[in-house]
Formats: structure tokens, sequence, C-alpha cells
């Protein structure tokens, strides 16, 4: 077996033999490349001082994304562009905007953190207009900083939009996107090293191909979580089978009563439907780890981990959410929340991986409302993550889905707790009823980031919170601005 890796580092094209099918992106810049502006602080994806950038072809020119390298692995920058900080000065030596707007608005002290929060501002500089100072903060969340304030640096992402630039990266996009989709493979790209294989397809069928003949692969998606196997648990990924080339993951399709979404479509492009149909369920999205986490993780992904403090999955409980499932077997569809049978145990056959999504509209008399409770607003780990979704008519309650995280050993539906609502009227008594039913049903761990009983009592708050908003919005609006007086 024998294959290679193609890329583009910066504009020069590399192709890699021999290399190690779980070698990190990081180690490959540092090691082989020799370029040490890529840091490694926490080399779990936390820190951002790792951030590069990866261009692919999209539409008639490129699309720029800033992920972490110390959990990339090289072979998916096959067909990529890849961008370290080396490469952000013009050929006449001038500084790239976002370099040069740090500098001149004093964005670094010790500089260990810099190159990352440069290559976070200068994707934003390639993929966005001016952004507004929320968009900037949520895209330097995963860029961490432990000498400054981060008051120049955002001032930096607004001011580097303000300077005049020959810009080459913009010039050569569309030369870039024809060189890159030459580069595009129409097979399987196929690795091994010192009896470590990889393999890459590119359609449906050759990954069941790929599954009937390895069905204890390691299947890698944006590597968020498998990533850290490697980089804190030291595993031998003997076999590795990668989605992010199947064609058929990346489809999402919102034109029919569901919103279907392909497994590998990565958190980041999720989105943007996902808050056009379900708003409260794209503000949870923007909250789940980084904006380089989710231009990397993929929503199938999550639900194919299974975690039970995974963001997603209470949300798409909550809306009835069904998972397609396919391999050897053939496919199959089950409800999301029968997945999960246990910690770690899913109701999924040898050989059988997700293949997509697919999330009912809401529909007439519907209200649906998602929560994250964690210690911090941005990039934490949720204590508790709670979705509700409730079809009313004439003040009863016709149809009742909760979906919850943080509370039992998988991502669960709250069935007692639905049933203390259903064809009871919305209102004070039927929602105290319900509080205790919810605070009854599961027995949650005390942990690092809470205990029982705050899960308990949080749990039911929300299902309060959450009457509270649909029925008395004003309440609640006078509430929250109680809550943030200093």
């Amino acid at each position: 077996m024998a294959g290679s890796v193609r890329f583009l580092y910066g504009d020069e094209p590399r192709e890699l033999t021999g290399v190690d099918p779980t070698m990190t992106v990081l180690q490959y810049l540092r090691t082989v490349e020799g370029r040490c502006g890529t840091k490694e602080g926490c080399a779990e994806g936390d820190c951002g001082a790792c951030s590069v950038v990866i261009g692919e072809p999209e539409g008639k020119g490129m699309g720029y994304r800033a992920v972490n390298a110390c959990i990339l692995f090289v072979p998916t920058l096959d067909g990529c562009q890849l961008f370290t900080v080396e490469h952000l000065k013009a050929p006449d030596g001038a500084l790239h905007p976002a370099q040069r707007a740090m500098v001149e608005l004093h964005g670094s002290q010790c500089g260990f953190c810099t190159p990352g929060f440069v290559m976070s501002l200068f994707a934003l500089y390639h993929s966005e207009p001016r952004p507004s100072r929320e968009r900037i903060c949520d895209v330097i969340a995963g860029n961490l900083c432990r000498c400054t304030g981060y008051r120049p640096i955002i001032d930096a992402a607004a001011r580097m939009y303000d300077y005049a630039f020959d810009d080459p990266v913009r010039a050569r996009e569309m030369e870039t996107a024809a060189r890159l989709r030459a580069m595009r493979r129409v097979d399987t790209l196929a690795l091994e090293h010192e009896g470590r294989r990889y393999f890459a397809p590119v359609n449906v069928a050759g990954l069941v191909s790929l599954l009937q003949r390895h069905p204890d692969a390691t299947l890698l998606a944006g590597g968020t979580d498998v990533g850290l196997w490697v980089t804190k648990q030291h595993r031998d990924l003997n076999t590795v089978i990668y989605v992010g080339d199947v064609a058929e993951l990346h489809g999402i399709d919102d034109s029919g009563p569901h919103v279907e979404i392909g497994a590998a479509v990565s958190h980041s492009d999720a989105l943007g439907v996902l808050a056009s149909h379900y708003p409260d369920f794209g503000e949870l999205l923007r909250r789940f780890a980084s904006v380089q986490i989710r231009n990397s993780g993929t929503l199938g992904g999550n639900v194919a981990n299974g975690s039970p403090i995974g963001d997603s999955m209470p949300a798409m409980i909550a809306l009835g959410a069904r998972v397609v499932l396919n391999g050897p077997g053939g496919r199959r569809e089950l409800p999301l929340e029968d997945l999960y049978l246990a910690y770690g145990k899913q109701d999924r056959a040898v050989g059988e991986f997700v293949e997509r999504l697919r999330i009912p509209r809401l529909g007439d008399g519907a209200v649906f409302r998602c929560y994250k409770v964690s210690k911090r607003f941005d990039q934490d780990i949720s204590a508790v993550c709670a979705a509700f979704r409730l079809r009313l008519r004439d003040g009863m309650v016709e149809e009742a889905r909760i979906g919850m995280g943080g509370v039992a050993p998988v991502p669960a539906r709250a069935r007692s707790t639905e049933k203390a609502l259903a064809g009871r009227p919305w209102n004070e008594d039927t929602v105290r009823d319900a509080m205790a039913a919810l605070a009854a049903e599961f027995t949650p761990l005390t942990d690092m980031r809470a205990s029982q009983d705050y899960r308990r009592q949080v749990a039911a708050n929300l299902l309060r919170k959450f009457h509270i908003e649909t029925t008395a919005p004003a309440v609640a609006t006078r509430v929250l601005a109680e809550e943030v007086q200093p």
C-alpha cells in the first residue's frame, strides 16, 4: 500500500510519502518544516497557540478557516492549503494587516500566544467583512493569553481593516483554487507507516467497503476528540479511516420537513442553517468550544462520540432528531436518544457509522429553548445542558420533549418529566410538578464541574426559566437585567 499526501504549504507544493498517519500538523511544522512560529501550549485544542489557517476551494475562490494544529493529523491536509504565521508578510516584507495592527496597538507582550492570535485574525480578515465587536470576541475566544488584557487585541482586530494592503493571498485565490482542484483525488487515499494505516475514501461506497475489511478501525472526522487520544493518552491508532473526504457526508438540505445534515458537516458550517430554523440552537453552538474547534469538529462526530456532556445532543433530542446509520449491513434510522444505551455503549453494529442527522422543523404552536450552564461563557464544558420543546394549543401542552446533558451517563430524554407536562395547562402549577419530576428523574454525578445536588436543582430551575421566557418575556428580561447588575 502506497500513497502520498499532497497540499500547498503557503504557495509551495508538498507531497509527503511515508508519513505517520497520526503525526500532528504541529509536529510536522516544527520538526520537518523547521517553522517554529506555531507554538505548543496545551496540545488539546484549548489555548490556540498552535492556530494555523486551512484554505479550501469555495465557490469561485477560496474559503479560509483557523484550526488547531496540535490535534490535526497531517494526512487530513491532502488537497488543502496550509498557512502559518511565517507566510503572512508580503513579498516586499510588508506586514499583513493582522500583524501590523497587533504591533501598532500593542497586542503582544511575551509573544508566545501572538502567532495564534494573528492566525485567527488572518482567517477573519480573509473570510468576513468588518465584524462587530461581539464577532471579534467570538473569533478569539479560542486564543488564550496569560500576559495581556484582551482589549488591545480586540482593537487590533477592528483596526486591521483600515490599512491599505496589496494582498497577495486574495490576488491568487482563483489560481490557488484551480491548483487545489487539480490535486483533488477521485479514489481512496491509502497510507502506511510502521504498521499504522490511514484511509481516506471519497464516497460512502468506499467507506462501507473499508469498514467491511477493517471493522475495528478508528473513524476520524474533525479529530477534536480523536486527536487527544494521541496527544494526551498516547494511544497507537493502528488503522484510521478519515470520513472528511466522503462527499455524501457534507450535504445540508433544509428544503423539506426536516433539516438534514451530513455527518461530516462542521459545527461552523451547520451553525448558520440551525440558527435560522432554531435560533436558540444557533446560540448554543456559538458557545460550543471555540471557532477553531467548530471549524474542525463535526455535528456527526459529536453525536457518534456520545459524550454525556456533548452539547448538541440535548437540543437535537428535544427537537425529535433521528440519526441515519449506514454500514456493511445497510442503512437504518432511529431516534437519536435511542442511539445511546449506556456510557460508552451505542446501538451501532460493528462497522456502522453515523451518515446524517434528520431534525424536524418546529411547526405551528411549537416553542423551543436550550440552555448551557457552565463556569465560563466561552469555551467551557457544560455542567448542565437542557433543551425544551413544547407544542401548545390554547394554553395546553399537547406535546413535550426534553433533552438533557450532564445529568446522566448518556445524553438523555426526560420522559417522566414530559409526562408530567403533557395534557396539562402551561402554568405555574404544572411547571412546579414537572420541576419535581425532573429533579428526581436522573442521578447525576458529582465531579469537578458540579455536585449532584447542584445539577438536579439547575435542571429543575431551567424548566422554570423556560416557562417564564415563554409566558412572561417582560419578567424574564427584568430578571436578566437584575442578574447582570454589579
